[in-house]
């Protein structure tokens, strides 16, 4: 077996740090709503065998059933298709927030990220893209340098993901981990897909790599928005212990005078958790506060 196979660094990133071993994995348990689904398949073949002449039936409650599993996975916040962070822990939530940033690491943009979360002494979660993390390797390891953790957003940023198949699904999902393992010696324990949409084939997925789902409690929708003021509103409103932000470091929306709008939000959601007494950690942090 390859050096690589064992996680070792490629022969292309002399110096990389060894990747530590990996979360455990998890038993897969279907939700209600999948075990509904399961048993109306099931009946369903029972059905069309017993009464063929009630196909069109059958196929109409089966459609009916699939639109409502489709339905579930483009809502992010959905915990209906499987376990989702949508808040911290409750062993963690006290006096904490997590921010999360996605879809880096942005050679331009991530260095300016870091130093202001330097400037507050405050801790986040960056969601980075595979591919983008191997064009900028030292950037990846300069997050986890400076106290912070490296996520996995899958291989490629693929905004179909969602439709993909088991198996293409379960590539990205072990290709983003690989590549981020290699580059910063430490396994991602959390994966969010793009745009935090689904399918049922994620979650066991997940579960047999020991990666727990992230979305988010609240978004700035900072990707297609560029005014500061409105993305702030919708992050720091209502802003309470336990919370998890998004916001965006790669295809970040530009403010009027050009500038990437996480720039101008992010010292003032900081200042707002400050006022309130929150401090933000990981989301490993976090996982390991409500470790039994």
């Amino acid at each position: 077996m390859s050096a690589q196979a064992h996680g070792a660094p490629r022969p292309s990133q002399p110096g990389a740090p060894r990747p530590s071993q990996p979360g455990a994995a998890r038993r897969w348990r279907p939700t209600p709503l999948l075990w509904a689904t399961f048993a109306l398949h099931a009946a369903a073949l029972v059905w069309i065998f017993l009464q063929p002449a009630h196909w069109r039936w059958v196929l109409a409650t089966l459609i009916a059933n699939h639109i409502v599993l489709t339905a579930v996975g483009l809502w992010p916040r959905s915990r209906s298709l499987g376990p989702n962070w949508v808040r911290l822990p409750a062993a963690a939530a006290p006096g904490h927030i997590a921010i999360t940033i996605d879809d880096g690491p942005d050679p331009l943009v991530t260095p300016q990220v870091l130093d202001l979360l330097d400037q507050f002494d405050a801790r986040a979660t960056f969601f980075c893209i595979g591919h983008a993390a191997q064009r900028h390797p030292e950037l990846c390891r300069e997050i986890g340098r400076r106290g912070h953790a490296v996520e996995n957003h899958s291989q490629h940023h693929y905004f179909h993901f969602a439709a993909l198949s088991p198996r293409r699904m379960a590539r990205e999902i072990e290709a983003g981990a690989q590549s981020l393992a290699e580059l910063t010696g430490q396994r991602p324990l959390f994966f969010r897909p793009t745009a935090g949409l689904r399918s049922p084939f994620l979650e066991p997925i997940l579960a047999r790599n020991g990666l727990h789902l992230a979305c988010w409690t609240r978004r700035g929708f900072d990707t297609r928005c560029g005014d500061a003021d409105v993305v702030t509103r919708r992050l720091i409103r209502g802003l309470a212990a336990g919370d998890i932000l998004l916001l965006h470091d790669g295809h970040a929306a530009r403010t009027a005078d050009g500038q990437p709008v996480i720039l101008a939000v992010l010292p003032r959601v900081l200042e707002a958790a400050a006022t309130a007494g929150l401090t933000p950690i990981t989301l490993r942090s976090a996982l390991e506060m409500s470790a039994p």
